[in-house]
Parts: structure tokens; sequence; C-alpha cells
């Protein structure tokens, strides 16, 4: 780099170096502090949960790959990889679409929903304890507006910008 490319690039502030170091400190440490947690209990990642929880709350505890991919933040071929180890635990299952044969479809199973269930209680606890319980209610609004809003510049057209669902009161 020539000291013109090198004096010509906006560098970050003092302000956004921290912001961005403490970002940077969150996206590579939490994952993998849960992803512990999670190995520890059940020999699963945090994905492997993701990818449970997110199939669990669609209609009949059944989403098409693409759909459960998009859900996931995944590529199709990272899914597929993951939906099969969860099918050789039993705890999901792929089909064809009833309704178009060119769809796979990934379904939660009755005993993967048992383990989801089993799993929920302490993984909430530990996202409690890990993230929210040291936010107030603005630092939580701050925090997935600020996650929307990075997330539409990595991902224009994600499914989670899209979503203005209010969060629910309770």
């Amino acid at each position: 780099m020539s000291d013109t490319e090198f004096s010509s690039v906006p560098w970050l502030s003092p302000d956004e170096r921290r912001a961005w170091l403490a970002l940077y400190a969150v996206a590579t440490r939490l994952n993998p502090t849960l992803d512990a947690d999670l190995s520890k209990r059940a020999r699963i990642t945090l994905f492997d949960y993701h990818v449970l929880a997110m199939t669990s709350e669609a209609p009949e505890r059944a989403l098409p790959m693409s759909e459960l991919a998009a859900r996931s933040n995944a590529s199709l071929s990272r899914l597929s990889h993951v939906v099969k180890k969860l099918e050789g635990r039993g705890w999901m299952e792929r089909s064809q679409s009833p309704d178009d044969a060119r769809v796979t479809m990934a379904a939660l199973t009755d005993e993967g929903m048992a383990a989801l269930a089993s799993l929920a209680p302490d993984h909430v606890r530990s996202v409690r304890d890990l993230v929210f319980d040291g936010l107030d209610a603005r630092d939580v609004s701050d925090l997935e507006r600020i996650g929307r809003r990075i997330l539409g510049r990595l991902e224009p057209g994600n499914s989670i910008v899209e979503d203005n669902t209010p969060a629910d009161p309770s």
C-alpha cells in the first residue's frame, strides 16, 4: 500500500474503534462459550441447537430445507450436513414435500422435540446470563436495531432484517 493509499483510508475514530473491538470480542467469544455449554450437555453445537429451535417453531415442526437455511443463516450444504448428523441421532428427518416433489423438507421428530425441550431451559438461562442480564430495556432495543442494521449490510433481504414483528411485551 502506498503512502497515498494509506492516508486516504477513512480510519476508525476512537469511538468507532472501541465499538468495533467490543463487537469483535463478543462475536469471537459468545458462540464458542454457548457451543461449549451445549456440547457438554448434549454433544451438539449452538448451530445444531438453532436448527432444532427454528424447526420447532414451524407449523408441524417442518420446513423446506431452503427456508430452514435462511432461518438459520446457513448455506444449504452446511445445513444438509447438520441435518444429516441430527437424523443420525433420530432428532430430525428429511422427506419430499407433499406439495412439490422438488422440495426437501426437514422435520423435527418427537425425539428431537424432547431433546430440544430438555436443552432449552439451560440454554436460555445461559443466553440470559451472558447477554441480557447485563442490559436494560433500551440496551436490548438498541442491540436489536444495531444487529438488524449490520445484518442488512451483510445480507440485504435477510428475513431477520425484514421481520418487523414487535417484540413480545411479556
